[in-house]
């Protein structure tokens, strides 16, 4: 099973939908905005890979988080953050078979689904 997380209008989700199609791979594809996220999701994901990896420090979102938001962040603290605002989430995050893969480099799924 592939699922896709994303939001529909980010342009790196966009590309990586386009390489899924291009290379006839089937995937579910899951918008945080209108499908949601949850904490057991989350939780999931920051076993697999480092909690930082999954907090995108570039969005306009995370710069307009309060500084007390921003400070003393902790892997409990982030996971609530990402929650509360899924747009932190770096995007995309690809669920293939369990294997989670942040951001999208066509390089890495093609090595992923041995293209």
């Amino acid at each position: 099973m592939t699922t896709l997380y994303g939001i529909k209008n980010c342009d790196t989700v966009k590309k990586a939908r386009k390489w899924f199609e291009t290379n006839g791979i089937d995937y579910t594809f899951h918008d945080f905005r209108a499908d949601g996220i949850n904490k057991k999701l989350i939780d999931g994901w920051a076993k697999s890979v480092d909690w930082e990896l999954l907090l995108n420090r570039r969005s306009t979102t995370w710069r307009q988080l309060d500084e007390q938001d921003r400070d003393g962040l902790n892997k409990t603290k982030a996971v609530a953050l990402l929650i509360e605002h899924p747009t932190l989430i770096k995007r995309p995050v690809l669920d293939h078979d369990g294997a989670i893969q942040i951001g999208f480099k066509d390089s890495d799924y093609a090595s992923l689904f041995g293209l």
